[in-house]
């Protein structure tokens, strides 16, 4: 690959990594908008938010197959395609239904741009310290998407409106399509098997499980629609069990999800992004209807939360080499916790800048704990499981993020009463952090050390990744355990 290509292709994963997760969270600055323009509920509202989270989840667990089936530039392409459509769908929209189901196509073209994406990046290294150096940035790309998203929101809605949010998908995307077929490079399929039923259990399970937690405070709980879509998630779960134990490459192989520590790691994952992306969709409302901020008042006071973790994640290979994992994971646990609870506090002040305060040590902390509980999930399970265990982690948080939105709406309240409900939300996600912190503590098994040469510390920057049960893992995001310390990650 000469040098012109090789630019094309790392400019192109830089793009796409932080398209996708520049879209996690730029959404919630339109959330006032939509209520008011679109007439949406606040179910409605969740739906914006969620659907991406959870066909992204969905999707997440089997897109290292897909590309390794497919080839890293088609699967980039088609990716590309999907969540740039998608998003001129969104732009276009004129009913929430319309909306969210364009939501749900975003989140899959997500799910195959991220690890195709890394797969193209990483194929242009020389070295295998350029390997690093190249996953580092790609990392840098997303966390950088993610700090901005809200601030990006809240800019685009108050030069525009909500439309533009999505609309800047599809002028970027435009472009990336045409350069991705002229000067991307095709990378060498594989020979693999996908675990099509596994998938299809995977998404029952999700969104039964979702759907049914974001009507059931608006239908109430025992109505029909409701029932069902808990009885789905129910046959979904039994489903993705039996696919684990009869497919020839399963999705999730047996031997993570029956590791303790994997479980407990997976569940605190689950946890902080329940916490983290519960967050973000109670303080944009209450901010902006609550408090009557507008949209770019509302992205800068953001800042404090995501700006913020970008650093800590930097900072976390450091702190986990010199004081072991499980300090590093305690302490930014009882951080958080300390943190939210100053959130709570602060929250109905008149003065603006407690709060601010009171969110620095929050996204600080949240970015130095997501490397480590990666890293802990990798160190669980044997070497030839790591791209497995990555996998399923990731979804684990997603799936936690989309719970966090389903329970933290309906807790909200109404308009007039979004001060007292995001106290309450805030001391829920206080309570979620404090059951994590006591997972770490009651966890014997986390290693001292789990970063060094070798180490997969920064794991939760390599996206998702599959592996044979029966030896032999293949990394679809080409980012496989040998990422090092000083490779950048970022929280959430």
């Amino acid at each position: 690959m000469t040098m012109e290509p090789k630019r094309a292709v790392v400019a192109l994963a830089l793009i796409a990594s932080f398209m996708v997760y520049v879209d996690g969270t730029i959404v919630n600055l339109t959330l006032a908008q939509l209520s008011s323009h679109l007439h949406a509920s606040r179910s409605a509202l969740e739906w914006a938010v969620n659907a991406y989270t959870l066909s992204f989840a969905a999707v997440l667990l089997g897109s290292g197959a897909i590309t390794d089936i497919l080839g890293a530039k088609r699967t980039f392409i088609t990716g590309l395609l999907i969540f740039t459509a998608s998003s001129a769908v969104c732009a276009a929209a004129g009913t929430m239904p319309v909306l969210n189901l364009a939501r749900l196509a975003q989140g899959v073209g997500a799910a195959l741009l991220l690890p195709s994406a890394l797969v193209l990046a990483t194929s242009a290294a020389t070295d295998e310290h350029a390997r690093h150096r190249l996953v580092g940035w790609w990392a840098a790309a997303g966390g950088v998407g993610m700090a901005a998203g809200p601030l990006l929101g809240g800019v685009l809605v108050s030069l525009a409106n909500w439309r533009a949010v999505f609309g800047v998908n599809v002028v970027i995307g435009i472009p990336a399509i045409a350069w991705s077929i002229r000067s991307m490079p095709s990378v060498t399929r594989r020979d693999r098997s996908v675990d099509y039923a596994g998938m299809a259990a995977a998404t029952l399970l999700i969104g039964g499980l979702v759907f049914g937690l974001i009507e059931a405070p608006a239908k109430g709980w025992g109505t029909p629609g409701v029932l069902a879509a808990f009885a789905l998630a129910a046959v979904g779960l039994l489903a993705f069990v039996r696919a684990g134990h009869t497919a020839k490459v399963p999705l999730l192989p047996t031997a993570v999800y029956s590791d303790r520590s994997f479980a407990t790691s997976a569940l605190q994952g689950a946890l902080f992004n329940f916490t983290f992306y519960g967050l973000l969709f109670a303080l944009s409302l209450m901010l902006q209807q609550g408090r009557g901020l507008s949209a770019v008042a509302s992205g800068l006071l953001f800042l404090p939360l995501t700006g913020l973790i970008s650093l800590g994640s930097v900072c976390s290979a450091a702190l986990t080499r010199r004081s072991g994992r499980r300090l590093v994971l305690g302490g930014g646990q009882f951080v958080l916790v300390a943190a939210l609870v100053a959130v709570a506090l602060t929250s109905t002040l008149s003065p603006l800048w407690p709060l601010v305060l009171a969110l620095l040590p929050a996204g600080f902390s949240a970015g130095v704990l997501v490397p480590a509980m990666t890293s802990q999930s990798i160190a669980a399970v044997p070497p030839t499981l790591h791209g497995a265990a990555s996998a399923a982690f990731n979804a684990s948080r997603q799936v936690g993020a989309a719970l966090g939105v389903a329970v933290f709406g309906p807790l909200l309240g109404s308009t007039g009463e979004l001060r007292d409900g995001f106290l309450t939300c805030v001391l829920l996600a206080a309570l979620a952090t404090a059951v994590a912190l006591a997972l770490t503590l009651l966890n014997r098994t986390t290693a001292r050390t789990g970063v060094g040469p070798g180490s997969v510390d920064s794991a939760a920057s390599c996206g998702p990744r599959t592996a044979h049960p029966r030896g032999g893992s293949t990394t679809a995001g080409g980012c496989s355990a040998s990422k090092g310390p000083d490779d950048g990650a970022f929280g959430a």
